[in-house]
């Protein structure tokens, strides 16, 4: 079993903190299934070496689930790769940036790769990125049905500098991790319509839904998403599907591009 990054640096006063939502991206990534296909799409040869993969993961919260994929990107990807954390909350992306690191430093201890975590970005989804650039896409969104979805704060407060938060902003920053309004979809419809432009041709997206959110139809959508004569999207439940997170069952997604005669 691949160790987890530890996250004891983190303060949750303001940053959604790893759960069972957390665990099953790691355990979903990691197992044996999942790897086999990862390696099969990034994997390269010295005879046909290929550029290091782009991993984004958006919300990233404390980090730990970037921090896993990159620390263990060999073991995982079948290569090293380059990753980059996107978040609206700047504690959030304070916190991944140093878990990120310390699971590198410490698997560089023990002989581990070549991967760089390269920043972590204030920003709403997809926009600080370019259109065909991520290969690798990691979302765990905020899926909890509610009445409407939070605003971003106009100014947060910088920790560095002494900044106070209050309960209050502590609480709206934490609901930004959770609150998914109607149906618990209306951050992740958001993000799925951005996916056929934000991926590479060889991308993938891996995105958690909790079976209020109605997966299976939504697994049905992408699949007559615009197709060419040589490719077609893909939408497929890998990994431990029924986890329980307190009431929810949850699931992870694959999201891809096949061509017509192969997976």
């Amino acid at each position: 079993m691949l160790p987890t990054p530890s996250t004891s640096h983190v303060s949750y006063d303001t940053i959604y903190e790893p759960a069972e939502d957390s665990y099953l991206f790691l355990d979903t990534l990691s197992s044996s299934s999942e790897t086999t296909w990862l390696q099969s799409r990034f994997s390269s040869s010295s005879q046909s070496p290929a550029p290091a993969p782009f991993l984004a993961e958006l919300g990233p919260g404390s980090g730990v689930i970037i921090a896993f994929l990159t620390a263990h990107a060999r073991t995982i990807f079948g290569t090293d790769i380059l990753s980059l954390g996107v978040d609206v909350n700047v504690h959030a992306c304070l916190a991944t940036r140093t878990t990120a690191e310390t699971a590198l430093t410490e698997e560089n201890r023990s002989g581990g790769g070549g991967s760089v975590y390269l920043s972590s970005l204030t920003g709403d989804l997809t926009t600080p990125l370019r259109p065909g650039e991520v290969d690798i896409l990691v979302f765990n969104p905020p899926y909890v049905p509610t009445d409407s979805v939070p605003t971003f704060p106009a100014t947060q407060p910088d920790r560095a500098s002494g900044g106070k938060v209050t309960f209050e902003e502590s609480s709206h920053l934490l609901s930004l991790s959770y609150a998914g309004g109607t149906d618990g979809m209306e951050v992740t419809n958001r993000l799925l319509a951005q996916i056929p432009d934000i991926l590479s041709q060889r991308g993938v997206a891996y995105v958690l839904f909790c079976r209020g959110n109605k997966p299976e139809e939504v697994k049905a959508c992408i699949r007559t998403w615009a197709t060419t004569e040589e490719w077609n999207w893909c939408a497929e439940t890998v990994g431990t599907s029924g986890k329980r997170a307190g009431w929810e069952k949850l699931e992870i997604v694959r999201i891809w591009r096949a061509r017509m005669d192969r997976s």
